[in-house]
């Protein structure tokens, strides 16, 4: 399993993170950030788990983007 955490205030909707892993994140329509699917909200922080095939996509995604604002950590 591993771990996705985003701090999507902080966001400068770059669109890094989609390309890398379009199946986990898309822009918001909205405001112009990133989200992270199926990520839940606790003071800031979007957090989701998945399984370990993301591994490689997300952890690209957290080294393309510029504010440093993605982390993926294995659990």
């Amino acid at each position: 399993m591993i771990v996705i955490t985003h701090q999507r205030e902080k966001c400068i909707g770059c669109n890094y993170c989609v390309e890398e892993a379009p199946f986990r994140w898309v822009m918001s329509h909205k405001d112009g950030k990133s989200t992270l699917l199926g990520g839940q909200n606790k003071r800031g922080f979007h957090t989701v788990r998945v399984h370990d095939d993301e591994w490689e996509a997300n952890l690209k995604a957290s080294k393309s983007c510029p504010v440093n604002i993605i982390q993926v950590k294995r659990i």
